[in-house]
């Protein structure tokens, strides 16, 4: 605590029938408080595991700045009744992994679409004159189709490069739904672009919403323009020192995956809470083992130490 930022990221992390609330100093990395569940958690234990890191923060005189979590709604009500008044940030990768996971859809969807206009045809090589006109078309969409899926993730890619902007008008030629798709994604984009405010990214939203109501053949797509988290995850613009994400505590959980890969005992409560404990001990030690390393190796060069 002596480094505490002012800014937390929490998170839970789900372990078969256990559960391990976490949370981080969003900008240190450091695992500031855990606890190990039985079972899933309810806005009680949420509001009592901030509640005690509330002592703690008063007992060493600590203000809190923000506070990052995802789209789960287990965080909003505890939040404000332990930290009032402390911003409350939506992690913004959640939000555009679902807008980007329902364009995929709606590339898969062009492409099942565009295999059901394939004419039919007889195998072999074509020997009149409509049958070749057929099969040339034929060729025409399954070079189409395949092209849309070789490409599909040009649609969800944050920033096209030179050659890729020039070949996408020719991949997406006679299917301006897709061009409708990847301009909806260049704006939802922008919309996260720190050179802005939050009132003037709120108010692209409002325009982006206005703009796709009319296309209804957007499905599931537009629905998630109007989902409420997209705009609370807006409120890091105000704040440069706010981070957009929660990756410092989805770093940590990240982290307990790839250990139950490789450790297979650790499956009961008291050995998570004693496997968490341990990663703390080995982060409280970082600094000691990055100073032995750049010491051996200015050693190894010739020189008494690295001070």
């Amino acid at each position: 605590m002596a480094r505490f930022s002012g800014d937390i990221a929490v998170d839970e992390l789900y372990d078969g029938p256990f559960c391990v609330l976490s949370l981080v100093d969003n900008h240190t990395f450091r695992r500031l408080r855990y606890e190990v569940l039985d079972h899933d958690p309810t806005q009680e234990e949420i509001t009592r595991f901030l509640r005690r890191f509330r002592r703690e923060l008063d007992q060493r005189d600590l203000t809190l700045r923000g506070v990052t979590t995802d789209g789960s709604a287990l965080y909003p009500q505890p939040r404000a009744e332990v930290f009032p008044g402390v911003p409350h940030q939506i992690c913004a990768f959640p939000i555009l992994q679902e807008i980007n996971r329902e364009v995929l859809k709606a590339g898969a969807a062009v492409r099942r679409d565009l295999k059901q206009t394939l004419p039919p045809g007889k195998r072999g090589r074509p020997a009149a004159g409509a049958a070749r006109k057929a099969a040339r078309q034929k060729q025409r969409i399954r070079a189409k189709i395949t092209a849309l899926f070789e490409h599909r993730y040009w649609f969800v890619k944050h920033t096209l490069r030179p050659q890729e902007k020039n070949l996408l008008p020719q991949i997406t030629r006679g299917v301006p739904s897709l061009r409708r798709l990847r301009a909806i994604v260049e704006e939802t984009y922008r919309l996260f672009d720190r050179r802005c405010r939050t009132e003037t990214a709120l108010a692209k939203l409002a325009h982006l919403r206005r703009h796709v109501r009319r296309f209804r053949s957007l499905g599931d797509t537009r629905q998630k323009l109007y989902t409420p988290n997209l705009e609370k995850a807006l409120l890091f613009l105000n704040d440069s020192l706010l981070p957009s994400t929660s990756n410092a505590v989805e770093r940590s959980n990240r982290r307990h995956r790839k250990m139950q890969k490789t450790i297979y005992r650790v499956r009961t409560q008291a050995h998570l809470a004693q496997r968490i404990a341990l990663d703390r001990q080995r982060d409280e030690q970082t600094p000691g083992r990055v100073y032995t390393t750049a010491t051996l190796h200015w050693q190894r060069n010739g020189a008494p130490s690295c001070r």
